[in-house]
C-alpha cells in the first residue's frame, strides 16, 4: 500500500444513520426541496431534515448502495443513509467516488427488495489517504477525467441517434411518393400458414421464433430454441423464407423479421407470404418499419386493453407501391444504408462501453494510489482516441 494511505473496515471510518419517515401522500408536487430515497429523489417536501454537505446512500430498492455527495437542502426518507460519526477525515467528493467504486449495491441482502444496513457493509475495505490534500487532489483528476469521458459518451450516444434518425428520415421519404399505384396490404400479401400442433415429431426440430426473441427495429434474433427445447404446447404459425414476420404485440415496438429459414412462430406473429409479383419481399419489410405504418398500427391497436393490431386493420393499410424494378432499386439502397447504420450502432456502443471501462480503471488507479498527473494525460489521451469518429458512408451522403 502506498505511504501516507490508510486501510479500514467500513465500520472503522464512519456510521450509517437513516433518514425520516415520509409518505407519498405527504409530499408535494411543488415542494421546495427535493426527498431522497432508495432509488433518487423520490419527490418534492415543504420541510427539509437535512442541510449542508454531505454524502448520502440509497438504503433499499433496487438502487441501494448509490451513493451520492449533496450540499443542497434536502429531506431524507429512512429508505436512504446519510454518513456520520467520522473517524478519519474524508473530502466528501472522494469519499462518494471511492464509495461507488466499491459497488456497495452488491453487498445488499436479497429480501423482498434488496436492502444495505450497517452490518451488511461492516467487513467492506476501503483504501484511502489520510491527507485531504491528496483526497482532493485525485478528485480534480477524477473530475477533470470523468468530464471528458461523459462528454465523449454523450457525443457517440448523439451520433449513433443522428444515424439512426438519418436512415428512417430516408425510409419515411421513400414510401411519401405520391406517383405510384396506391395499394392496401391485403391486395400485396396474405396470412397462408395455418396453426399447428408443435408437439408433432415432425416439428419439434423447427426453431421457434416469439416476440421476445425479435429485436426491436433492426428485426435481428437471439436466444432462438427448438419446439423441443423450450417444450412447446399451444398452437404456432409455420413460415419459412419466403415470409416476413409482424409481430402483432405493441406495434411500437416495430418488431420485424424478413426470414431466412423455415421454422414456428408465435400465435401473436402474424406470418406475412408476399405476393412475389407485386411485391417484393425485401420491399415488404421495409414497408412495415416504416413511421407511416407504424403510427397506423397504433393507432388501430388502442381500441384493445392490450396494443394489439388485429388483421383487419392491419390488411386495411394503404399505400403507394412503385413497380417491382423499382421496388429492387430502394431495397439495395435501404438495404445498404440500414447495414451502415448497425454497423455505426456497433462501433458506437463499442466506444460507450470502452468508455465506461476506461472509468473503471481510472478508479481502479485512483484508489491503489497510482493516479499521477502524468497519468491524468494518458486518460486524456485515452478518452480523446476513443471519441475520434468513423468514416461511414452516411456522413458521405449527409454532407
Amino acid at each position: 500500500m502506498k505511504q501516507g494511505w490508510e486501510k479500514q473496515y467500513f465500520e472503522n471510518c464512519f456510521k450509517l444513520k437513516s433518514g425520516d419517515n415520509l409518505t407519498a401522500k405527504n409530499m408535494s408536487e411543488n415542494g421546495n426541496y427535493p426527498v431522497f430515497g432508495g432509488n433518487g429523489i423520490a419527490g418534492y417536501h415543504n420541510e427539509f431534515n437535512l442541510s449542508g454537505s454531505n454524502v448520502i446512500i440509497g438504503r433499499v430498492g433496487a438502487l441501494c448502495g448509490n451513493v451520492r455527495h449533496l450540499t443542497e437542502n434536502i429531506w431524507l426518507t429512512d429508505n436512504a443513509f446519510r454518513i456520520v460519526d467520522f473517524k478519519f477525515d474524508f473530502d466528501h467528493s472522494f469519499l462518494t467516488y471511492l464509495l461507488n467504486y466499491k459497488d456497495l449495491r452488491s453487498y445488499a441482502r436479497q429480501a423482498a427488495q434488496p436492502v444495505i444496513s450497517n452490518s451488511s457493509l461492516k467487513d467492506v475495505v476501503l483504501q484511502f489517504p489520510k491527507s485531504l490534500p491528496e483526497q482532493q487532489r485525485i478528485v480534480s483528476i477524477l473530475d477533470r477525467a470523468f468530464t471528458s469521458i461523459d462528454k465523449a459518451k454523450a457525443n457517440a450516444e448523439q451520433n449513433l441517434q443522428n444515424a439512426k434518425e438519418l436512415f428512417e428520415s430516408y425510409l419515411q421519404g421513400v414510401f411519401e411518393n405520391g406517383n405510384w399505384e396506391e395499394k392496401s396490404l391485403s391486395e400485396v400479401c396474405e396470412i397462408s400458414s395455418k396453426l399447428i400442433d408443435p408437439k408433432k415429431s415432425k416439428f419439434q426440430n423447427l426453431t421457434h421464433v416469439g416476440a421476445g426473441n425479435i429485436e426491436i427495429k433492426t428485426g435481428r434474433l437471439s436466444d432462438l430454441k427448438t419446439a423441443k427445447e423450450e417444450n412447446l404446447i399451444s398452437g404456432k404459425f409455420l413460415f419459412d423464407e419466403s415470409m416476413v414476420l409482424y409481430s402483432k404485440i405493441r406495434p411500437y415496438l416495430m418488431k420485424v423479421v424478413n426470414c431466412e429459414f423455415e421454422g414456428l412462430c408465435s400465435a401473436d406473429i402474424y406470418p406475412l407470404k408476399p405476393f412475389e409479383k407485386v411485391i417484393r419481399k425485401d420491399y415488404l419489410y421495409h414497408l412495415l418499419l416504416s413511421k407511416e405504418f407504424t403510427d397506423y398500427a397504433i393507432m388501430g391497436s388502442q381500441r384493445a386493453g392490450m396494443p394489439k393490431v388485429n388483421r383487419k386493420h392491419l390488411f386495411a393499410y394503404r399505400f403507394k407501391l412503385p413497380p417491382i424494378k423499382e421496388q429492387q432499386t430502394i431495397v439495395r439502397q435501404l438495404d445498404a444504408l440500414q447495414a451502415e447504420t448497425q454497423k455505426l450502432e456497433a462501433v458506437y456502443q463499442k466506444k460507450m462501453d470502452d468508455l465506461e471501462e476506461l472509468k473503471k480503471s481510472i478508479l481502479q488507479k485512483a484508489f491503489a494510489g497510482e493516479l499521477t498527473q502524468t497519468k491524468h494525460y494518458a486518460i486524456h489521451d485515452e478518452t480523446l482516441t476513443l471519441a475520434a469518429e468513423p468514416e461511414s458512408i452516411i456522413q458521405k451522403q449527409n454532407g
